[in-house]
């Protein structure tokens, strides 16, 4: 199979997705489910992402009127690039709800050209919770929940040998993309949020989009003894939201909590799963490399550190901060039924350590 029919898989597994996402997974159902995305990464491994990120951008431009143009497509060094965030605002980009039937599918294929399986069904999944907000707020009029509210942008023009970007953004998600001389990726700042966390009533009861972000958490920290808690909790109270917040740039947070080094085996096997949730949003290809550049920092350096309660419905907030980057999660708004994820690079976020190389060996 190659990666076009699966992009397009990925559609259909959307909508599956969300078909039986309200209820629990027989074992032998969800070992399939492994198995079939084991399957689809083996198959995307041997694909090149950069081209075929270029290819979906220009099928889904050569769609767009002229008006359309204006609103979704930026010049490179644009500032809108970096203007990222994850709140209900008003934002620049062509939205879902202005494009027709048949540029729709094209926009979520450009998504689907970047993100792993699971990854873009959280995305997906993202999105259609502004109508359970949508209804959960109706007593608000203040308040706009639209799941057509979600805007692409392309910055530059999309090509296999040139530089350019894209972006696709709304309450709650932010995924943003760079591309060096068309090859060279960078996927940050990567930004996944869900309220509710859990959806407590309706016909999708049950639902917790970053249920796995939450729950590897929790157990490394439980699975921590006396001791090593003591060094992980550096404070039992609770930040508001993620400390970086919708920061451009980044840099190192205070060194606090519990290193690797300091872990068992066991207990680093946990923080790799946990570690991998985020990276593995994106396609395999993309995740590899950040993997190696983790591991070439050492993964001996990288610390856990957590702030709240263990159990679940208080209010709790961990990072995990390395020597190249930081990943936040929060969730102690909405009586604590809320979640902020976000995977920054300290060098990477939007390509700047790829551009400086781009800038130093082309002419200009």
């Amino acid at each position: 199979m190659g990666r076009k029919p699966f992009l397009l898989l990925c559609c259909h597994v959307s909508a599956e997705y969300r078909k039986f996402e309200t209820h629990m997974l027989p074992t032998k159902l969800l070992l399939g489910i492994g198995l079939l995305t084991a399957f689809f990464t083996s198959v995307v491994q041997a694909h090149n992402p950069a081209a075929e990120m270029a290819d979906a951008a220009n099928n889904y431009l050569a769609t767009l009127t002229p008006e359309q143009k204006e609103k979704g497509v930026f010049e490179f060094k644009a500032d809108e690039r970096e203007n990222w965030h994850f709140i209900p605002k008003k934002r620049n980009g062509l939205p879902i709800k202005e494009m027709t039937h048949f540029q729709r599918p094209l926009a979520h294929a450009l998504l689907a050209s970047a993100l792993s399986p699971h990854g873009f069904a959280k995305a997906e999944t993202i999105m259609s919770l502004e109508e359970v907000l949508r209804v959960m707020e109706l007593k608000n009029p203040g308040m706009v929940r639209d799941p057509e509210m979600y805007f692409v942008s392309i910055f530059g023009e999309p090509s296999t040998n040139k530089t350019w970007g894209w972006r696709v953004e709304g309450h709650h998600l932010s995924v943003n993309f760079t591309i060096a001389d068309g090859a060279n990726i960078s996927s940050t700042p990567s930004f996944l949020g869900s309220n509710p966390g859990e959806i407590k009533d309706g016909p999708r009861k049950g639902l917790r989009v970053l249920a796995h972000e939450e729950e590897l958490g929790r157990a490394l920290i439980k699975a921590l003894d006396h001791d090593q808690q003591s060094v992980a909790v550096y404070t039992n109270k609770t930040p508001s939201d993620i400390i970086t917040l919708a920061a451009r740039q980044v840099s190192a947070l205070a060194t606090v909590g519990l290193p690797a080094s300091k872990m068992t085996k066991p207990q680093q096997e946990m923080l790799r799963a946990l570690i991998n949730e985020y990276i593995s949003r994106d396609r395999a290809e993309l995740a590899d490399t950040d993997w190696k550049k983790i591991e070439k920092g050492g993964f001996d350096n990288i610390n856990f550190a957590w702030a709240g309660g263990f159990e679940a419905g208080q209010p709790h907030y961990y990072r995990v901060q390395g020597p190249t980057f930081l990943l936040e999660y929060d969730n102690t708004q909405n009586n604590n039924n809320h979640i902020h994820a976000v995977w920054r690079d300290f060098d990477h976020d939007f390509g700047r350590d790829i551009l400086g190389e781009h800038y130093k060996n082309s002419p200009h």
